[in-house]
């Protein structure tokens, strides 16, 4: 039986392996340990079963693992926290498809993520308003006041927001491309409202923001948006994420993960200082 999806299953999979092999062991002499059979093992690591929080204790301690942020991380992909809670997430299982559950897992544990908007507003600095505008328009909804789904999407999303209020914060990276800026999504004082709320976010240390306008022509992003997740406790759990209208694509090689880090990169010297970008932004606002 498999207790999580693919994506999580692979990472903590490969970094168990890590651990393990860290220490010197077999994966024979790893399962006499906990008192498994080897198989079980083996099926863990490459990602063919999911494996459950206890059990990944289990090993972690085999291994003598006490870094706290790794074994928060860790158990983050199995599914629940330290204290063996399940995520607030769960309580969603049923509206959110396996890849969104795994997107959301990977942010709250990450340290720092980077990403290139070309459409909307990232997801962690939407306000509620353009949350739902933006939620209704991708599942097709008609938000008459009747459709659960797009209440529980939205109150995912802005749930989703915390980890930029959380101790330490996400460091959040963002390279908006100015159709962001210009597109007007839930109607002019939606959009108003949205503006605003970006130059707030600006000014948190957290945050960095940058424009990429219109005079600076082709880039490097023009096949569309990503997100790069980075973990401070271990980068092999760092991925590329790359959204699709029926799914999202991760990307987990380091060659991947290379060149997806030098575009951002060169996305960032052809956009607008932070501090031009701010005012840029706060000069679209006037005239939502």
């Amino acid at each position: 039986m498999q207790h999580g999806p693919a994506v999580r299953r692979r990472k903590l999979g490969a970094e168990l392996r890590a651990l393990r092999t860290g220490t010197g062991l077999t994966s024979g002499e790893a399962a006499r340990l906990v008192g498994w059979h080897q198989s079980k093992v083996s099926r863990i690591e490459t990602g063919a079963s999911g494996v459950k929080p206890a059990d990944v204790r289990l090993l972690l301690d085999a291994y003598g693992v006490r870094d706290a942020r790794l074994r928060e991380v860790l158990l983050a992909l199995a599914g629940s926290d330290a204290a063996g809670r399940h995520h607030w997430w769960h309580a969603y299982r049923g509206v959110l498809p396996p890849a969104y559950r795994d997107f959301i897992s990977l942010e709250s544990q990450a340290s720092a993520m980077r990403t290139l908007e070309t459409s909307v507003v990232p997801g962690l600095l939407q306000t509620p308003e353009y949350a739902r505008a933006v939620t209704r328009a991708a599942t097709g909804g008609t938000d008459d006041g009747t459709d659960d789904r797009i209440d529980a999407l939205v109150a995912v999303r802005l749930a989703r927001q915390e980890v930029l209020r959380a101790d330490p914060p996400l460091r959040f990276s963002a390279v908006l491309d100015e159709a962001v800026l210009r597109r007007e999504v839930g109607g002019p004082e939606v959009m108003r409202r949205q503006l605003e709320r970006l130059v707030e976010a600006a000014r948190l240390p957290q945050v960095t923001l940058q424009v990429l306008p219109f005079t600076a022509g082709e880039h490097v992003g023009v096949t569309g948006p990503f997100v790069i997740f980075s973990f401070s406790s271990t980068s092999d759990l760092d991925v590329v994420v790359l959204d699709h209208l029926t799914s999202s694509l991760y990307l987990e090689r380091k060659e991947d993960l290379q060149a997806y880090t030098e575009a951002f990169d060169t996305l960032r010297l052809h956009a607008l200082s932070p501090e031009e970008s701010l005012d840029h932004i706060a000069a679209i606002g006037g005239g939502a």
